[in-house]
């Protein structure tokens, strides 16, 4: 079986709002037909740098700009193309956005709908545990720095988690 490996690079946009800090999510319909809440993310183009990437990736998908403050950790999983008939190990660098401008209506066509959720609603949205984890560090993150009363969850595993097929994956 044919194996390669893929860079993408997404991030945690977020605004600091009366009711509390607010993220954008974004949905799709995978391969089976499955609604999927999940963060923006992309391919890393040639040339271009991660956080470029990030800052890209999260524009076209959402419809929204921001500026990249930190990373916030990346992701890694095996998936299979059917497609490419191959077996792909991917790699995923996230970061934390200030939003600046724009609008989600704006989003681009791959995504069925991107939404500005309170931060804690986010956390319980998301389909998938390792973007999960991520989005708990940008909790973290701007608790510390915004001193929003947010409940973040405690994660005790820091490096290496399953994901949903049983491989680990570093976080």
């Amino acid at each position: 079986m044919k194996t390669r490996r893929h860079t993408s690079s997404g991030g945690v946009i977020f605004k600091a709002k009366e009711d509390g800090i607010q993220v954008v999510l974004i949905s799709h319909y995978n391969q089976k037909g499955k609604l999927i809440w999940c963060l923006p993310k992309g391919s890393v183009e040639k040339g271009e740098s991660l956080q470029e990437t990030a800052v890209r990736e999260v524009r076209e998908e959402t419809g929204v700009f921001g500026r990249v403050l930190e990373k916030i950790g990346q992701i890694q999983y095996w998936f299979y193309s059917k497609e490419e008939e191959t077996k792909i190990f991917k790699t995923v660098h996230f970061y934390l956005l200030e939003y600046l401008k724009g609008d989600e209506k704006d989003h681009d066509s791959e995504v069925d709908e991107a939404r500005w959720v309170i931060l804690d609603e986010a956390l319980g949205m998301l389909t998938h545990s390792s973007e999960r984890n991520i989005l708990e560090k940008a909790a973290r993150y701007l608790v510390a720095t915004y001193g929003q009363k947010i409940q973040v969850p405690s994660t005790k595993t820091e490096n290496i988690l399953p994901n949903e097929t049983g491989n680990p994956q570093t976080i």
